[in-house]
């Protein structure tokens, strides 16, 4: 792969827009008609997806690039399809969310800023959880997210149903908005994406639990520390 260039802001809209379509598809699985549906269109293609466009529709327009309306309809169909013991955590969490929310009187409480959607984890980050949680083999998430990094995401796309229901059967997050801005990125900013996965992996593989915030590790732990960057440096 090629270098590439340091990652750039998702705009503020855009993330929001992200984070709001989660929780509808979300809430529109509340239903067991609708979840079906939803979960109709999985692995398929938009043009496959008969059931799903009476609810997506209305969250793209002609302008929405062919990648990032596919994402939207993968996603849709892979939330619904999440195992009952992550649906019922997403409700704990969306729960415990807004009264958060109420507490604080603030609204998209849960969206974060620009640098906190920099830090949220990708598709990379969740391989690498399970295979600290032992839920997958080394050998194993390495050969796949190797694989998926080389090809499109018409190639990942097929792979992502078995992957993400693996992951949430065994307690292993899937930040469903990041993996909307990757998939609909992936064909024009692959290296970038690719990059990124690969670096959440071995960052999530490599550090302890209680380093995966913000603060560093014990300098005696005998783990390599981030480089960080000195109080006066430019941006």
């Amino acid at each position: 792969m090629t270098a590439t260039a340091p990652d750039q802001p998702v705009p503020r809209e855009q993330r929001w827009a992200y984070d709001e379509f989660v929780a509808y598809i979300q809430e529109l699985c509340t239903s067991k008609g609708t979840q079906a549906q939803l979960r109709s269109g999985l692995g398929r293609p938009v043009e496959r997806c008969t059931y799903l466009h009476r609810y997506l529709v209305p969250w793209t327009s002609e302008s929405t690039h062919p990648d990032t309306k596919r994402a939207l309809y993968a996603v849709a169909a892979l939330i619904a399809a999440r195992p009952r013991s992550a649906r019922e955590a997403d409700a704990q969490a969306k729960a415990a969310a807004a009264i958060v929310t109420e507490g604080t009187g603030s609204g998209n409480a849960g969206q974060g800023t620009g640098r906190g959607w920099q830090r949220r984890p990708t598709l990379g980050s969740s391989l690498g959880l399970a295979v600290r949680a032992g839920v997958l083999k080394p050998a194993s998430a390495e050969g796949d997210l190797h694989l998926m990094t080389r090809q499109s995401s018409d190639a990942i796309h097929p792979r992502l149903p078995a992957l993400t229901r693996q992951l949430l059967a065994a307690g292993i997050p899937v930040d469903w908005a990041v993996l909307i801005r990757d998939l609909g990125s992936w064909n024009r900013e692959r290296d970038r994406r690719a990059t990124q996965w690969l670096e959440d992996y071995w960052r999530a593989v490599n550090t302890a639990p209680a380093a995966l915030g913000d603060e560093p590790t014990d300098k005696n732990s005998g783990r390599p520390q981030p480089v960080a960057e000195s109080a006066d440096s430019t941006p």
